[in-house]
């Protein structure tokens, strides 16, 4: 399947177009896995003209999506609670899938991603951006399998659709979808999950907080793949990384960068304070 580029960007779209929240978690861990299994490239170049990923994935008809404000906030202090920010995480982990397949089918071979970095590195970013694919499949499985123990399912709540308008932001833009993402997004997880993962420990979940330690230590590794070829790319086109982050996230980036940080694994990643210090 994975043979070609063209062949990998197909499947990738595939993914993308898959509704159903767990068929699409077992489609990306079935094009992870083939493409794998298959040497991910023999040919890393774009012969012709590859299939154009859609605007936006295709997605369940719920959860109801809502503006960020307007998405209801429970204490964790109760049963509701636990379940209502599972369902975000959920919800979290599926947007991250398709991220991760958008990063394939979007720029991997493009004449930006080629002038940039160059066809040698294609395999590299695939595989890169496959396995964060994976792991978000895996973890989007794991918080829905510990919803059912809330009596509750994916979609049974509402949910924002903030990811994803990151991701329209910075479609047009390399650089922006590496910077965005991974490296702001995805790095305030880190700052957030071990808090969440104590809270549940301490309300007597303990699997669920053994799940997010889980999630944690992956995307420590998600964060050091984007911060990676966010700054090869900079090096390779004469920009100094930290300036030009700067001035992506400027330009690109909505929201607010809040402290407090959990630099430790900020810095295990890659993403050192010079990077996110000045925009908070």
């Amino acid at each position: 399947m994975a043979e070609s580029l063209q062949a990998l960007i197909a499947a990738s779209i595939g993914v993308l177009e898959t509704a159903d929240a767990d068929e699409k978690a077992a489609a990306a861990a079935k094009v992870a896995r083939a493409a794998r299994a298959a040497g991910l490239l023999h040919d890393p170049l774009i012969r012709g003209e590859a299939p154009s990923p859609p605007k936006r994935p295709a997605r369940p008809d719920r959860p109801e999506l809502l503006p960020p404000r307007s998405v209801p906030k429970r204490s964790m202090g109760s049963e509701q609670g636990r379940a209502a920010l599972l369902h975000a995480l959920a919800h979290i982990e599926l947007n991250a899938i398709d991220l991760a397949f958008d990063m394939i089918a979007r720029f991997a071979g493009t004449p930006t991603y080629l002038a940039m970095l160059g066809a040698e590195t294609v395999p590299a970013f695939i595989a890169d951006w496959l396995n964060v694919g994976e792991d978000e499949a895996r973890h989007f499985s794991l918080l829905h399998e510990r919803l059912a123990t809330y009596n509750t399912r994916y979609g049974d709540l509402p949910a924002h659709d903030g990811l994803w308008e990151a991701a329209e932001e910075t479609a047009e833009d390399f650089l922006a979808r590496l910077a965005v993402v991974p490296m702001v997004l995805e790095a305030r997880g880190l700052d957030v999950t071990p808090g969440m993962a104590k809270r549940m420990e301490a309300a007597g979940d303990l699997k669920t907080a053994h799940i997010l330690a889980g999630i944690y230590a992956d995307e420590i590794n998600h964060v050091r793949v984007g911060t990676h070829w966010f700054c090869l790319a900079c090096t390779r086109q004469g920009l100094e990384p930290i300036e030009t982050f700067h001035e992506v996230v400027g330009k690109k980036f909505r929201g607010r960068i809040k402290p407090p940080f959990n630099e430790a694994a900020r810095s295990e990643a890659g993403l050192l304070p010079p990077f996110y210090k000045p925009l908070a």
